[in-house]
């Protein structure tokens, strides 16, 4: 097999493309909680805090001198990205959950027996005869 057939397979089976509308939906919502966490949730905490911004919490190493900028590791950033995480992994854990109690409620879901097959279902219709003769 070509080197592009094996590609063109493996590209367009349907585990690969449901793998990347996953990432750029996953994408798009790390996007958007990003956004409720910085614009809506990180500013009451920053009022509740006492004013504090928490894109501007930073620890300076060397001060800005001249055109070279300062050097600081920006913690305030990090504490942000740690709050985006916690969120989008709880909205992930929820949908997991979901999912897994649909499943269950599928498996434990009471099945019908499955229908007799010809063969049976003649068999039983001759024992139904002979009960009725006797």
């Amino acid at each position: 097999m070509s080197m592009m057939k094996e590609f063109k397979e493996f590209a367009v089976k349907g585990n690969v493309v449901d793998m990347a509308v996953g990432i750029i939906i996953g994408a798009a919502f790390g996007k958007i909680v990003s956004a409720l966490v910085s614009g809506v949730i990180m500013p009451p905490i920053g009022v509740l805090l006492g004013g504090v911004d928490f894109s501007d919490l930073v620890f300076v190493l060397k001060d800005a001198v001249g055109d070279a900028p300062a050097v600081v590791i920006s913690y305030g950033a990090f504490i942000q990205t740690l709050v985006d995480f916690t969120i989008i992994a709880f909205a992930i854990f929820m949908m997991v959950k979901a999912i897994n109690a649909l499943k269950k409620k599928e498996e434990e879901a009471p099945k019908a027996p499955p229908a007799p097959s010809a063969e049976e279902a003649l068999l039983m219709e001759i024992r139904d005869l002979l009960k009725s003769k006797s």
